[in-house]
């Protein structure tokens, strides 16, 4: 009688905390699920927030193994214009990929498969061929921008067809996409962002699947087209394992807004925030100021004002009006710096959640069941803000258009608010998308089933 091994799986994220925390969470639903795991993560990181959690789940999570991919430096000289750093360190950890063979050859226990970032899949392929592993993609989006990613060759190569006068791009057997909603960056063939999807789209077909942190439910009709009918040939199975369950965060040190959510009644705080990477305008601050002072509900605001956290040194007196500070300091929290999204979610006092759509914090709110108000700032948000939509778990104000593009003036923002806190239809559509993702992720969901297929389609037996 034949019996296995435990399969031993390689996690390479690329750059930011929107990248790396699903591999957190994957690598310990993984480990729970019996199999040895190895978190590969590029050094030096971009941002604090990235080296200091690595740190931190490495401590708490001494089952996980470790390498460090050490970058070496770039060759090619800085553009004149500002490049967004997240995408340069997508590119660096490309041009270091080729240390990642001999790295995980060091290993003492064979791999059975590697989990790899979309956006360094092509870099990635021959080093999983010459290992003889499968690889499996992991893409960190909604399944209609990851749709929009695997068509970007397709797009690079008829610009003309696909130019800014157009209204929609229409793949074939999907349902039409606005292009106000596509990232102008897409459209641009000479932009580092458009190059890097590009080049890994096309080296999709060589993956196993597309790990998503999703769950069926929720993205139905798109995976029936993609799964099923197979509108997009080419493209392998995509994977929903989510929403990618929360993992135990240790509560080192005060975490000060603990305390002060739990003085504040149920279902009446808004959260704001932007993500890790957003760095909202001082003309935006002040309108969100005068939005949150006249809408009356509680606040909880996560302030980020540039892109990469190691540069945001101003307090909050620095960026705040003292005259707003004064009339909402007894029902406003303003947090700077990281926080722990997922705890602060999961608190009876929120009731609604304000956020550029991240796809992170759309399945952490889906998880929950908080209703959102998407305000998409960049990248994929604005497809994300229509798939929340859709499936009931938020609004989403088109009008607003990309958050650096206008000022979105207070008397909107406070309008919006009370729809968000006051609409019961929409309570209710995040109450049934809380039920289904908890659905999803039991014993025999949908992404219980997908994640262990996954993992028993890679067991060795020896």
């Amino acid at each position: 009688m034949s019996t296995t091994k435990p399969p031993h799986i390689a996690l390479l994220p690329s750059a930011g905390m929107g990248h790396l925390m699903p591999y957190f969470r994957l690598a310990v639903m993984l480990a729970k699920r019996n199999c040895v795991v190895t978190l590969v993560t590029a050094q030096p990181t971009v941002s604090a927030a990235e080296s200091d959690h690595i740190s931190s789940f490495l401590h708490h999570n001494p089952e996980i193994n470790h390498l460090e991919l050490q970058l070496t430096p770039s060759s090619q000289q800085a553009d004149s214009a500002p490049v967004d750093p997240f995408f340069l360190q997508f590119d660096l950890i490309s041009q270091s990929i080729h240390l990642l063979g001999p790295l995980l050859s060091s290993s003492s226990l064979p791999l059975s498969a590697m989990f790899v970032d979309f956006v360094l899949l092509a870099k990635t392929a021959p080093i999983a061929k010459d290992l003889h592993i499968p690889m499996y993609a992991v893409s960190t989006t909604s399944v209609q921008f990851l749709s929009l990613m695997a068509y970007a060759p397709v797009l690079a190569s008829n610009l003309t067809e696909f130019n800014t006068a157009s209204t929609e791009i229409k793949i074939p057997g999907l349902p039409p996409m606005a292009m106000s909603s596509i990232p102008p960056a897409l459209l641009d063939p000479s932009h580092i962002f458009a190059s890097i999807i590009v080049a890994n789209a096309q080296a999709l077909p060589g993956a196993e699947g597309i790990l998503m942190n999703t769950f069926e439910w929720f993205h139905e009709s798109m995976l029936s087209a993609l799964n099923k009918d197979r509108v997009m040939a080419s493209l392998p199975p995509i994977l929903p394992i989510g929403p990618l369950e929360p993992y135990h965060i240790p509560r080192d040190g005060d975490h000060f807004y603990r305390s002060w959510l739990e003085n504040q009644p149920s279902e009446s705080v808004v959260y704001i925030s932007f993500g890790n990477r957003t760095a909202m305008s001082q003309d935006q601050v002040r309108e969100l100021e005068k939005g949150l002072e006249k809408v009356g509900w509680r606040f909880c605001w996560n302030l980020k004002t540039t892109k990469v956290d190691k540069d945001d040194h101003d307090d909050v007196e620095d960026i705040l009006s003292d005259i707003f500070l004064k009339r909402t300091k007894n029902k406003g929290l303003i947090i700077r710096g990281w926080a722990d999204q997922q705890e602060i979610l999961a608190h009876p006092a929120i009731g609604g959640f304000v956020s550029h759509c991240g796809w992170n914090s759309m399945m952490e709110a889906a998880w929950q069941g908080v209703p959102v108000l998407a305000w998409p700032q960049h990248g994929d948000q604005k497809v994300n803000a229509k798939a929340v939509e859709e499936a009931g778990l938020g609004l989403w104000e088109r009008d607003w258009d990309w958050g650096l593009d206008r000022i979105v003036k207070g008397e909107e923002i406070e309008r919006k608010i009370v729809e968000l806190m006051t609409d019961e239809k929409l309570r209710e559509g995040a109450r049934k998308v809380r039920e289904e993702s908890r659905k999803a992720v039991e014993s025999g969901g949908s992404s219980d089933r997908v994640l262990n297929n996954v993992i028993n389609s890679v067991v060795v037996p020896f």
